[in-house]
C-alpha cells in the first residue's frame, strides 16, 4: 500500500547551497570571498606585526650595567687603534711632503715650498688633535674602571664629570665622531653623563687660527726642512730660495707633472685629515 505523501510535490527535498553548489547568485565574487583570510587569521597576523615592531623599538631586556661598561671600554680601545693608524698615515705623507719641499727648494720654486709648508702645518695640527683625542679616550677608560669599582660597592653606575668632559672633546674629532656620539647617547641613557651641546664653531675658529700662525710656521718649517738652505729662519718668507742647480732648462711637461704630483699630495693629505 503506497503512502499518500510519497510523491507529494511539497515534500520533495530542497537543494542546499553548500560547498561546491552552484547557483545564479553564487558566482566569482562569492568564490573569491571564500579565499580571503578569516577574521581570526587577520588578527593573528596583526598581532605578529605588532610584536615585531615592539621588539625593534625598545621592548627588549636592557643589558646589565657591568656588560655595558665592558662594551664601552672595548669600543674605546678599538677607536684608539683607528686613531693610531690615522696618525701613522699622516706622518708617512708628511715625510713625502718634506722630500718635495727639499726638491722644490733646490729648484728655486719658492711658491711650491710655501704651499707644501702650509700642508705640513695642517697635518701637524691634525696629528696634535689625534694625540689629544687619545688622551681623552684614556680618561674615559679610567672612568670606566672607576664605574666598575663603584658598581661593585653601590650596585649602580654613577654620574661622572671627568667622563663627560672627555666625551665632549671626543665627539668633535671627525675620525671617531660617529662612534663617540653613539657612546654618548648610551652613557646619557645610563645616567653617567648629561646631554652635551656640540660646538659648531670649532672648524671656523681653527681656520682663523691657521691663518694667524701660518706666516711664522711656514718660515720655521722651511728653515727646518732645508737645513738652513734659506739662510736663517726669517720672520716672514721674504728671503729668496737658492738658485736652481745647473741641470738645464726644465721642460714644460716636467712642470705639469710636478704640479699634478703636488695636487695629488695635497688631496691625499686632505683625505687623511677628513
Amino acid at each position: 500500500m503506497r503512502t499518500a505523501h510519497a510523491h507529494h510535490p511539497l515534500l520533495l527535498p530542497l537543494p542546499t547551497l553548500g560547498v561546491g553548489t552552484t547557483s545564479l547568485s553564487a558566482g566569482p565574487a562569492q568564490a573569491a570571498a571564500r579565499d580571503l583570510p578569516g577574521r581570526g587569521e587577520r588578527k593573528a597576523g596583526g598581532a605578529r606585526r605588532v610584536q615585531f615592531v615592539m621588539g625593534l623599538f625598545g621592548k627588549t631586556q636592557e643589558k646589565p650595567p657591568k656588560e655595558l661598561v665592558n662594551e664601552w671600554s672595548l669600543k674605546i680601545r678599538k677607536e684608539m687603534r683607528v686613531v693610531d693608524r690615522q696618525i701613522r698615515d699622516i706622518q708617512r705623507e708628511e715625510e713625502k711632503v718634506k722630500r718635495s719641499v727639499k726638491d722644490a727648494a733646490k729648484k728655486g720654486q719658492k711658491d711650491v715650498c710655501v704651499v707644501l709648508a702650509k700642508e705640513m702645518i695642517r697635518s701637524r695640527k691634525a696629528v696634535s688633535k689625534l694625540y689629544a683625542s687619545k688622551a681623552h679616550m684614556n680618561s674615559v677608560l679610567m672612568g670606566m674602571k672607576n664605574q666598575l669599582a663603584v658598581l661593585r660597592v653601590a650596585g649602580s653606575l654613577q654620574k661622572s664629570t671627568e667622563v663627560m668632559k672627555a666625551m665632549q672633546s671626543l665627539v668633535k674629532i671627525p675620525e671617531i665622531q660617529a662612534t663617540m656620539r653613539e657612546l654618548s647617547k648610551e652613557m646619557m641613557k645610563a645616567g653617567i653623563i648629561e646631554e652635551m651641546l656640540e660646538d659648531t664653531f670649532e672648524s671656523m675658529d681653527d681656520q682663523e687660527e691657521m691663518e694667524e700662525e701660518a706666516e711664522m710656521e711656514i718660515d720655521r718649517i722651511l728653515f727646518e726642512i732645508t737645513a738652513g738652505a734659506l739662510g736663517k729662519a726669517p720672520s716672514k718668507v721674504t728671503d729668496a730660495l737658492p738658485e736652481p742647480e745647473p741641470s738645464g732648462a726644465m721642460a714644460a711637461s716636467d712642470e705639469e707633472e710636478e704640479e699634478e704630483a703636488l695636487e695629488a699630495m695635497q688631496s691625499r693629505l686632505a683625505t687623511l685629515r677628513s
